[in-house]
């Protein structure tokens, strides 16, 4: 089966659109057909432009495509990133998630492959919670969960835990952070093609 990946992330100040463009470039030598999508700004103009990081960041990234309903109609499968806020997914994320009701309601999300990856400030910050609510909400629509669990030696290396990547905003992206995060692409990607 052909996998169409939608890696669909949040970034205030890049550590999450730079987790997904890794998960793409190994997505992609996996065999997967690779969309990368951002989840659409919902906080106010002046707010963004009022913090230099975050509009160097949005007006860095301005090109990438927003996600829509479409995609995760076409899609087989997801890849969701985005950071902790108050130990779960920061609210544009959220917001998003909010209009695929009607997709929800005719099955276009039941039985795709769905895997998740966040960040925080600080290594406690709530990544591992934020990580699962995004599998409570995979529960909701009958998606399958693929988490990389302890399926590689480089998690245990790169201080991966058993329910997807998260990162230390600010930490740098060694290479055993980059393979960390290409063997959760991957493993999604090989379990999507079983899926078919």
């Amino acid at each position: 089966m052909s996998v169409k990946l939608a890696i669909v992330y949040y970034s205030t100040y890049g550590t999450n659109h730079t987790m997904a463009t890794i998960a793409a470039e190994a997505a992609h030598a996996a065999g997967a057909e690779v969309r990368v999508l951002k989840a659409a700004e919902t906080a106010p103009a002046a707010v963004v432009a009022g913090q230099e990081p975050w509009k160097a960041h949005a007006e860095a990234t301005a090109e990438v495509p927003t996600v829509t309903v479409d995609d995760m109609e076409w899609a087989n499968a997801y890849l969701f990133s985005c950071p902790t806020r108050y130990g779960v997914m920061a609210s544009q994320m959220r917001a998003f998630i909010d209009t695929l009701g009607p997709l929800w309601a005719k099955g276009g999300l039941a039985g795709k492959a769905l895997s998740a990856m966040s960040s925080a400030q600080n290594t406690h910050g709530g990544q591992e919670q934020t990580i699962m609510s995004f599998y409570a909400t995979a529960c909701h629509w009958g998606s399958v969960i693929v988490p990389p669990g302890y399926t590689d030696p480089v998690l245990f290396k790169a201080g991966g835990n058993p329910y997807g990547y998260s990162h230390t905003q600010g930490t740098p992206f060694t290479d055993d952070v980059k393979a960390a995060i290409a063997h959760q692409a991957k493993r999604l990607v090989e379990v999507a093609g079983k899926l078919g």
